[in-house]
């Protein structure tokens, strides 16, 4: 996988979710892990769960402001696939705030747990952590997000290039017969490199689009902290200037989707202009089910979770075969000229009609989306 610097401002110039299993390769064995979600947020602050026989690994999560998976989903499930391998699980959420971040590290390391599994809130805390870490002999993991100019030896996420790949490929849907429809990119955090490998994926299949003249791009905005009011000003500012005018919305995520949402519905366009999405909250599926927004990618955070667990327990053991066996692909760390071995798991369209099978997995319950406006939507669709 490539990366990019950090994603620049860009003026304008010139599917289906099966609810497949994704294969996880353990030691020879192949285990097939269900698929998993997202909702909406949790600010308990964690903690260690009972002991473990094996000891303890740390994990850090970067916060709860702008996302609802890290203590609803990640947490929980990493807990859980941890105490399964015979460790506690010592989860801790840093709320945005690098300085706590490092803090939590510190405290990790000097309490000698196993391994640490750092989601960090940008590349250089969490490469000063993995360096302190790697100091004082614990193995590191990049969880979800990697740390450019790192050092962990390993990378556990989704294929973040194939995210904006399917948020690409669903709006060049959406708009294939509305020739010159006009498009805004509402892109996630400036210094976050999953939004620059969201970019890359998008503009694989749009750029060309745009190119030809089939589109038209009105302007790509990177938004600072992935801050969604701050998502929703700029789009507004942006739909204003262009006259009011837009036909397609990439939004890098499912909370960006909302802020343009509001702004549509404020100028009477909801459900008129397709809006990408990405997390599968039970907000982006209500909006899906709503017909405000067209998509949604549905990334099984168990199976990351899973995924790294068993990578953690190999490094735990000092089992570095195993390991590799494990991390069987590999993203490119341009800053740090270095190639990670990585565990890259496959993201998932999610159309209006597949937001049953995200329910039937057990991810999100029909009781939380079916129910005031799209009550009707569930029925129709036998979410129940």
């Amino acid at each position: 996988m490539r990366t990019k610097s950090p994603l620049p401002l860009r003026d304008s110039g010139r599917r289906r979710l099966g609810c497949a299993a994704v294969a996880v390769a353990l030691t020879g064995v192949l285990t097939l892990t269900a698929c998993g979600s997202n909702s909406s947020s949790d600010d308990s602050p964690g903690g260690t769960d009972g002991g473990g026989a094996n000891g303890t690994v740390g994990v850090i999560l970067p916060e709860t402001a702008t996302s609802a998976r890290w203590e609803t989903f990640d947490k929980p499930m990493l807990q859980e696939a941890l105490r399964a391998e015979g460790f506690a699980a010592d989860v801790q959420n840093a709320q945005g705030d690098v300085q706590k971040f490092s803090t939590l590290a510190d405290g990790m390391i000097a309490k000698g747990v196993k391994v640490l599994i750092i989601a960090s809130i940008n590349s250089e805390v969490g490469s000063a952590v993995a360096s302190k870490a790697k100091k004082a002999g614990i193995p590191t993991i990049d969880y979800d997000r990697l740390n450019l100019g790192g050092s962990s030896d390993y990378y556990v996420s989704f294929d973040n290039v194939k995210v904006g790949e399917l948020q690409g490929q669903a709006l060049a849907t959406a708009l294939k017969d509305k020739p010159g429809g006009e498009v805004v990119e509402i892109e996630g955090a400036p210094t976050d490199n999953n939004a620059t490998l969201f970019y890359q994926g998008q503009q694989k299949v749009l750029k060309p689009l745009y190119d030809s003249g089939a589109l038209k791009l009105v302007r790509s905005q990177p938004i600072d902290g992935w801050d969604n009011q701050k998502g929703g000003t700029t789009f507004e500012q942006i739909l204003t200037g262009n006259g009011g005018r837009v036909d397609g919305v990439v939004a890098a995520n499912d909370g960006l989707a909302g802020a343009v949402i509001t702004v549509l519905k404020k100028n009477g366009l909801n459900g008129k202009v397709p809006v990408t999405g990405q997390d599968a909250t039970v907000d982006g599926l209500k909006a899906v089910l709503r017909g405000d927004q067209y998509m949604t990618v549905f990334k099984p955070i168990r199976d990351e979770a899973q995924a790294a667990a068993k990578l953690a327990v190999a490094l735990a053991k000092g089992d570095t075969a195993t390991a590799d066996g494990l991390a069987q692909g590999v993203s490119q760390d341009p800053k740090g000229n270095r190639n990670v071995k990585s565990v890259l798991l496959q993201p998932q369209t999610v159309l209006r009609a597949d937001v049953k099978t995200v329910t039937d997995a057990g991810y999100v319950k029909a009781a939380d989306i079916c129910s005031g406006d799209v009550q009707t939507a569930c029925t129709e669709l036998g979410i129940r």
